[in-house]
């Protein structure tokens, strides 16, 4: 025999029964249309075309006798007339349901000689062989194509404010539906990989095409990862910018103090709100923190995606404590201090 087992590329035995090649022929070609396969059609061109050239010969009584006794060389290069792998793949599915051409050439479909392959059993009509059937329109147009995949799976993507300031990879296991070479719908698991750059904001989207569940009649739906944002004990995001809350005392309003938090990164970060009030900067101005006041820290908020290098700002506002009680004479005092400064 010759190098081409036609058994073997339809995964059949040799007693193989008519219904057996019927349904090794349906699942292979659902599968290898090139039309299915864009990312690799070169390849799935020459499988479906091997695989109508297989069922071409061995649905052939004639040929198969031939065949078995002779092998491939004993067909003496007649394989391909009964018919191109469209006309096949249009005998089992009503008509040629892809936009992918006739690869033999075409005009020997309806010159087909030995006997007829039998037709595809009725409850084809109500399952899986309806996606890949080109149906007509009421109007007489064109025969559609497999029906298109739904409507994207959403899917919860919770990240830290620290993992969206610095970057992380997210490892996420996803189960889902699929129909499997042989036509049966199956579940199947995979870990897919997200890269969160630093600075994405909430909302941001991450899609993964085709790796959400598969109807019978449809591609499957893709699946998409939406950012959100845990909430932060101390901060909290605005835009770009960073925003946290500091409580002083009143004293520490008018005086001076030191503000000291742990930035996203771990660093620590200490601002120095209102002057340090050494008596060297006795007659210096100093702004003096009162309830609402903002302290405006440049480069220390969310880092910018599009543009590198650059962040936000971090916005501290202050809340201040006022005492509860003063006595006559420290209220004499206050009030000397701020008379004077008034004036």
């Amino acid at each position: 025999m010759g190098s081409t087992d036609y058994y073997e590329i339809l995964n059949v035995d040799r007693g193989a029964t008519d219904d057996d090649l019927r349904r090794a022929y349906r699942r292979l070609a659902m599968r290898w249309h090139p039309d299915k396969n864009p990312a690799s059609k070169a390849d799935a061109e020459a499988r479906f075309k091997e695989i109508t050239e297989a069922y071409n010969v061995l649905s052939d009584a004639d040929k198969r006798a031939v065949y078995d006794q002779y092998g491939e060389e004993g067909l003496s290069g007649a394989v391909p007339q009964p018919g191109s792998a469209d006309d096949i793949f249009a005998e089992f599915f009503g008509s040629t349901p892809f936009t992918y051409s006739n690869m033999t050439g075409g005009g020997a479909g309806n010159a087909r000689g030995g006997r007829q392959p039998p037709p595809p059993p009725p409850e084809w009509d109500g399952g899986f062989g309806r996606a890949y059937r080109g149906d007509q329109s009421a109007s007489g147009g064109a025969a559609s194509t497999m029906a298109p995949p739904p409507p994207p799976v959403e899917s919860r993507l919770a990240c830290t404010l620290e993992e969206l300031y610095v970057g992380v990879t997210k490892k996420m296991r996803i189960s889902r539906n699929v129909v499997d070479a042989s036509g049966r719908m199956k579940t199947e698991s995979e870990i897919l990989s997200i890269e969160v750059k630093p600075g994405w904001k909430k909302g941001t989207k991450i899609t993964f095409p085709g790796k959400g569940n598969q109807q019978w009649n449809q591609l499957p739906a893709d699946l998409v990862f939406v950012v959100d944002e845990k909430p932060h004990a101390v901060y909290r995001r605005d835009g770009n910018d960073l925003v946290a809350e500091a409580r002083i005392t009143l004293a520490e309003a008018l005086g001076s103090t030191v503000v000291v938090l742990t930035a996203l990164d771990g660093r620590e970060l200490a601002m120095d709100v209102g002057g340090s009030g050494g008596e060297e900067e006795e007659e210096e101005d100093a702004p003096v923190v009162r309830p609402g006041y903002e302290l405006v820290v440049p480069m220390e908020g969310m880092p910018m995606p599009r543009e590198p290098g650059r962040r936000g700002s971090l916005r501290i506002r202050f809340d201040v404590v006022f005492p509860e009680r003063l006595t006559r004479r420290q209220r004499a005092q206050i009030k000397r201090v701020l008379e004077s400064g008034s004036g």
